[in-house]
This record gives C-alpha cells, structure tokens and sequence, in this order.
C-alpha cells in the first residue's frame, strides 16, 4: 500500500489581483506550492500529483523534479479536481490519498504524518485535518458525535450553536483510495457556484459514520493564502520560524523581527545578524561573520570571521576575514580572498581580489583581476566599456594605485608599479615603474578681478 498526495493549486486567487497563480507567490524566498510539496514529501508521502489550471507553466517550474501535475481545464471545484488527479495516477485501490490545499505554505510535515498515522489507525474511510480557531468567521464548523464526523457545516448554513464551535475544516483530507474513487461517482454540483466540492464527498462518508477527524494544527499553520495581506502573514510567520530554529542552532540576532533569512539560506554557528538584514537566495555564511544593519545579500557564498554591513551583495564569494562596506555594492562574478577589503562607496563588478588586497573607498572596478597585497586609491576606475565591449583590467601583487586613477581597458598594471595620483592609465606599466599622465597645471593670475570687471560691465 502506498501513500499518494493529491495537491489541489488550479485555482488563480482572483482577490490576489494578479494575473500571476496564487501558489507561486513567495514565502520567504519559496513559491508557496513548494512549501506544501516538501512537507508531503518529508512526512513520507510516496508520490504527489499536482492540480494545476491558471498559470500552469509558472507552477511546474516552481515544482521539484519527480512530481507530477495535471492539468484542469475547467475549475469546476474541488471534488473535479480530486478526480482530474486520479485518472492520472492510476490505480489507488488500496492507497491511501492524502489531499492538501497547495496555497497553505506553513503546514508541517509533522502535522501530516500526525494525521496519516491518525488514519491508518482509525476504522474510517476519511480523515480530516481541523484547527481551533480563536475566531472562526468563514469557515466551516465541524459537528462531532464522539470521536467521528457527522457532518462539516458552512458557516451560513450554521445554526446558533454551531456557530458557537471552534473547531474548524481546513481542506486537508487523508481518505481510503477505493472509498474515495466510489464516492467522488456520486458527487453532483446542485449548488449555488454549480461546482462540485471535496467537502460534499465528506458529507457522504460521514453519514455512513466513516469520517474522524483530529485538531492537529494551530490556526497559524493552517492559514490559507487568499490576498496580499495573508501572504504577508503567511512570510511573517515562515520567517519567524526559520529565526527561531537558527538562533536555536547557534546564529545570533539582535532583533529577529528584522532579520529576513529565506528557506534555502545556510548558516553556520556564532553567525552575528543585525537589524535589516536580508539573506536570500542560495546563500551561505561562515562562523563568526556579522551582517548588517540593512544589508542585502542574494546567492553568495561568505566565509568566516567576515563584517558585512550597509551593503548589498549579489552572486559573490568572499573568503576569510573579509570587510565589506559600508555602503558597497558587489555584482556577480567577483570573489575576494582572505583579509581583502572593499570600504565606502565601492562597487565590485567581475573582479577578483586577491589575498590582502583593498579597495577602500569610492571606487568602481569592473572586469578585473587584481593580484595580493595591493591597493587602490581613492576615486579610481576601471573604464571597461568602450561603448561595444568589455574589457579587462589586470593589476598585479603589491601595486599601489593613486587617488583618482583612470585605467582604461584593457591595461596591465605589473607587479610592485605605482600610478600617480589623477593619472588616466592607457597603456600597460611595466614592473616596478611609476607611471604619471598629467597635463602641464597652468594659473591664470588676476583672474577673479577680470571676471568681477565683466560681471559688472555686463550689468550696467
């Protein structure tokens, strides 16, 4: 026997008002569909069909690889959806069929397999997942007889007293394959939106006294992403766990309602977070690096015993002992190696660094390798495009570049050479050499009285 998922994610979430799936909407850093297929996938589901309509293309790219989706023409409702999943994957005769909305992204694998084990000890041909909600406006109130169902009822079909009870449906079922396959027959949509519901397969089995439930979420786990404001809830709280299992695994924060760490971040222990700071992406931070305040940094590898701070990083790699800003800005393809610096105002573009090298403060360098031991000046560039190409620059160990240094590429800087200060470099400067290019400084004597003369004739 095995466990088969059924991820229902068709529908388009109109009060989302996008022209963009509901489910692949982002929770820290993870489009939503993705969150509820690894936790099937880690509570030991088998194989998971997903359901998908609107934007069908966008949702299996946000798919792993292995799960397979089926497409619903016609959003006719959940028990359509249901069937639409099971002509594809064969027979379930004797599975057991787990259906999970695919827009609930803080659902637990744990809560899941608390709920297949649930099933698989029960005698019931269904099993529904419940919350206890504090205030249970909208949803569908669940009526028990002992420990079995008797009946899910919508809130405007809900009598006084039950409009009293807490206990709520979530939309997550665990059913027999063959009780769920016989049932769904006989599902008709004589209803207001003339769609045919999950919830009315429910019913059926549930008036046979074939349906248990258990209470085993909070409110906050179960939350449906329906508009902005709830996917804000819905990051606020994923975020909010991936803090609190990092600080438990050694990561400290000096306020983690401020720090934003996306799902597929890697940290290590004694990784120092300061307020504003966002990791996102496949990132990975070594032992003893502080980051922040207000530091992005996006698919790039830090090492340890790094300070990043007011800066933003993207697709970088930077080794040991490394100082970054404030205030700097680092784009792809640049690595530093260990004890390097880029300070104030500096942006890094395709650069490599070398051991020991800095790049202080108010610099562009793009397209360059530049060897250990150097450094360069304040003000100075790389001018890598001529208008049609990029080109590189290739400065070696141990080169002092002056303030305010012009190095148009392509140019090779060699070891130990020098630059003087304001000099625009467009030849290669040979080992050990200084290489100054300045015009003749000329001084116009008078020339504030003369100008003061005219502005005053001018003005007669």
């Amino acid at each position: 026997m095995s466990v088969r998922a059924i991820v229902l994610a068709a529908g388009k979430g109109t009060r989302m008002n996008s022209d963009r799936s509901k489910v692949v909407f982002s929770v820290a850093g993870r489009p939503i569909i993705s969150w509820v297929v690894a936790a099937a996938l880690e509570a030991g589901v088998d194989d998971v069909t997903v359901v998908v309509g609107h934007s069908a293309e966008d949702v299996e790219a946000a798919l792993v690889e292995g799960v397979m989706t089926v497409v619903q023409d016609q959003q006719l409702g959940t028990a359509h959806a249901a069937t639409t999943a099971l002509e594809v994957m064969g027979d379930v005769s004797e599975d057991t069929v787990i259906v999970l909305p695919g827009d609930s992204p803080l659902i637990t694998a744990a809560t899941i397999r608390a709920l297949l084990e649930a099933h698989a000890d029960g005698d019931v041909r269904c099993t529904l997942l419940t919350a206890l909600m504090p205030d249970p406006t909208g949803y569908g109130r669940v009526i028990r007889v002992g420990e079995r169902v008797r009946a899910i009822v919508e809130e405007r079909d809900a009598d006084e007293a039950q409009l009293q009870i807490d206990e709520v449906a979530v939309s997550t079922y665990v059913f027999d394959g063959a009780g769920l396959v016989d049932t769904l027959v006989d599902i008709d949509n004589d209803n207001e939106q003339g769609e045919y519901y999950l919830t009315d397969a429910v019913a059926a089995m549930a008036a046979e006294g074939g349906v248990a439930a258990i209470a085993g979420a909070d409110a906050q786990e179960v939350l449906g992403v329906n508009t902005h404001e709830q996917l804000a809830a819905a990051d606020a709280a994923a975020r909010h766990r991936i803090n609190r299992e990092w600080m438990e695994a050694g990561v400290w924060m000096q306020d983690p309602d401020t720090v934003y760490i996306d799902a597929s971040v890697r940290l290590a222990a004694g990784v120092r977070l300061y307020p504003g700071t966002h990791l996102e992406g496949d990132t990975q931070v070594g032992s003893d690096s502080e980051i922040g305040p207000n530091t992005v940094v996006r698919d790039s590898v830090i090492g340890s015993g790094c300070k990043v701070w007011f800066s933003v990083l993207r697709g970088v790699e930077i080794a040991h002992g490394v100082e970054v800003g404030p205030y700097a800005s680092l784009r792809p393809g640049t690595v530093m190696a260990d004890s390097t610096k880029a300070g104030t105002f500096v942006e890094l573009k395709a650069t490599v660094l070398g051991k020991g090298s800095k790049v202080p403060h108010l610099s562009y360098i793009g397209d360059a390798a530049i060897g250990e031991d150097s450094n360069i000046g304040a003000g100075s560039i790389t001018c890598n495009y001529d208008g049609f190409n990029k080109h590189r620059t290739v400065i070696g160990d141990r080169v002092r570049i002056g303030s305010d240094t012009m190095l148009v590429a392509p140019v090779e800087i060699g070891d130990d050479a020098y630059t003087g200060a304001g000099s625009v470099i467009t030849k290669d400067v040979a080992e050990g050499s200084l290489a100054v290019e300045r015009s003749a400084q000329k001084e116009l004597l008078g020339y504030a009285d003369r100008r003061a003369r005219l502005a005053e004739s001018e003005g007669e």
